[in-house]
């Protein structure tokens, strides 16, 4: 999540009359989000218990489509919409393999909704909106564009084969809206990255969760508020590539790596005898081993002597709270 503080500059703001939809009311779909977790929960120590970022209001009936890091465990949440209308909201589902969140609106909105996307991905070149909700509903906009579509691997146990990758890169991306030329939603911001070019110099890049991979599942997070199959393993490791190879960077409180033994700064090797090159292979990996609960051994070097750790597997969501309705 970005800082409180931020603005977008005048020359990065998208002038609507470039665009071929109607910008002011697609922006009047973005709104802002604050949610309160309670301290002991799960995800509270690192993301905090007060969080703020954006969500696009997907469905004529207040359903928000946001990034479920921003809503995850909450006791609470309020929506605010571009007219400074504000509502609570709850928590209705979380997805952690694609990381999209859903918030019913316990109020009327009074703001349009916007239509998603399609089931083809944008290529890369195509012009964008990136739109964060902002006191200016203009103010909060980007003009950017679609520089890459590729893998993208989290140190939480997370991975994307097709992520958007956009530039310029907005300063407060959480759960702003992608938004395409036809002005329909192509994506929920994430992060924000920095990547070096051929010659050295840095550009900042959002990580943009592409709409295309909520189309099969916004079924069952309606009607389950989570995806309808078995839960895949989890281990509770926070990893990282480096130049050494993997490197763990923590490991989850009471979580299975840390009940196996392994801790910072051991470098992970494999999986069940499979080398695993890098972070994105080790997920794949993992999750190709069976259901949550499935029994890994893991192979990891500390201190320049191998040793492999059999880790019991769980699934990710009984670690954390149940969200609360307000």
């Amino acid at each position: 999540m970005a800082d409180e503080d931020w603005s977008i500059p005048e020359e990065l703001r998208p002038d609507p009359a470039d665009y071929d939809f109607d910008l002011p009311r697609a922006l009047g779909s973005v709104v802002a989000l604050k949610s309160r977790v309670p301290s002991d929960a799960f995800s509270a120590r690192t993301l905090g218990t007060e969080r703020e970022g954006s969500g696009v209001i997907i469905r004529a009936d207040g359903l928000v489509l946001t990034i479920g890091y921003l809503v995850g465990e909450s006791e609470s949440i309020w929506i605010t919409t571009a007219s400074g209308r504000v509502v609570p909201g709850h928590a209705l589902a979380y997805d952690f393999e694609t990381g999209f969140g859903l918030v019913q609106a316990l109020g009327r909105l009074e703001a349009p909704a916007m239509e998603l996307g399609g089931e083809i991905s944008p290529e890369t070149g195509v012009s964008t909106v990136l739109a964060a909700a902002a006191e200016d509903p203009g103010g909060g906009a980007i003009a950017n564009s679609v520089v890459a579509k590729e893998p993208f691997a989290g140190y939480w146990e997370y991975l994307l084969e097709e992520a958007l990758f956009t530039a310029p890169a907005h300063p407060s991306w959480g759960g702003a809206a992608l938004i395409g030329p036809d002005g329909k939603l192509i994506g929920i911001g994430s992060l924000v990255l920095q990547h070096r070019d051929k010659r050295g110099r840095r550009l900042d890049l959002n990580m943009c969760v592409p709409i295309t991979l909520l189309h099969p599942i916004m079924g069952d997070l309606l009607s389950y508020g989570r995806v309808n199959k078995p839960a895949r393993p989890w281990l509770g490791l926070y990893a990282a590539d480096q130049e050494e190879g993997i490197v763990v960077a923590s490991v989850a409180s009471k979580g299975p790596a840390e009940r196996a033994g392994l801790r910072a700064g051991d470098r992970i090797l494999g999986i069940d005898g499979s080398e695993a090159a890098d972070l994105a292979a080790l997920w794949r990996s993992l999750w190709a081993r069976g259901n949550a609960g499935v029994k890994v051994q893991v192979a990891a070097e500390r201190d320049g002597r191998r040793f492999t750790v059999p880790v019991a597997s769980v699934d990710r969501v009984t670690m954390m709270k149940a969200p609360r309705l307000h």
